[in-house]
């Protein structure tokens, strides 16, 4: 059974003191979030050490093992003289540093960061990332052992010209077509339609329906049974009114959640909708 995940993109949201209020609400309700349900938690960079500590520190294993960290982004590159770019090794070295903290128990070691968002819309059109840059982050990201959370989805004059079919399956053949079986299965598809993004406007049930099962079908084409197991979420204006309807559809695993996750009790809720 594909995995139901619910995933908070934070953007360039919160200050590190209103992010840590945010993730110990979060905490405070986890145990609301049914346990085949993942809370994914994607924050800024400035953010994750101490949102990876105050995760490790959830008591309750039932609680901590459904909630990860994760980023929104990666370098295309893995080490070197590039100012201000943060690389996929720095993100999973996060969990071990906790324990370097001065006065941190012996042993102590926070939660490691286990997935990165690629390509989403933003980071394509503000900032010119081709699929043929996404995919060097791709493959940087999971030769870390990071998973994915790869975004595809078209514009407004995309889809009122009937090309949304086209754009989707180009930035699925064009990136996750060059994986291995074995790269795949670390790789959640997100599918955000571009004139939904913080506009209020959503998709209808059924054209998140068809165009997730379009989706599938393309990765089946490459991938066979795999394409089955793939979790794919939908990313456009989900909020808690409507995330029921989307969730019920056949191919809709859930949600990449982008205002509503910056409230505990939308993000709970959302998370609820199952």
């Amino acid at each position: 059974m594909r995995q139901k995940i619910v995933a908070g993109n934070w953007k360039m949201n919160t200050t590190v003191s209103q992010g840590i209020e945010l993730i110990n609400s979060i905490a405070a309700k986890i145990e609301e979030v049914p346990q085949d349900v993942k809370l994914i938690v994607n924050t800024p960079f400035t953010h994750l050490f101490p949102i990876s500590k105050i995760i490790g520190d959830i008591k309750c294993p039932f609680c901590r093992s459904k909630i990860a960290l994760g980023a929104q982004n990666c370098a295309d590159k893995e080490v070197g003289a590039y100012t201000g770019e943060v690389s996929a090794k720095m993100l999973s070295s996060v969990a071990s540093a906790v324990g370097t903290v001065a006065g941190a128990p012996e042993g102590a070691i926070g939660a490691p960061v286990e997935y990165v968002i690629l390509g989403h819309s933003e980071r394509r059109g503000y900032y010119g990332e081709t699929n043929a840059i996404l995919l060097e982050k791709i493959n940087l990201a999971l030769a870390e052992g990071l998973k994915v959370i790869y975004c595809v989805g078209e514009a407004l004059e995309e889809r009122k010209a009937e090309k949304h079919f086209e754009v989707v399956g180009n930035e699925i053949k064009e990136v996750l077509y060059q994986l291995t079986p074995e790269q795949m299965k670390n790789v959640i598809v997100a599918y955000e339609p571009i004139w939904a993004i913080g506009t209020g406007e959503t998709a209808t049930k059924e054209q998140a329906q068809e165009i997730h099962a379009f989706i599938r079908k393309t990765l089946e084409e490459k991938f066979g049974s795999l394409a089955e197991e793939t979790s794919i979420l939908y990313g456009g204006s989900c909020k808690p009114s409507n995330a029921k309807e989307l969730f019920s559809q056949k191919d809709i695993d859930g949600g990449l959640i982008g205002g509503a996750a910056l409230k505990a009790e939308d993000f709970i809720a959302i998370a609820k909708s199952y």
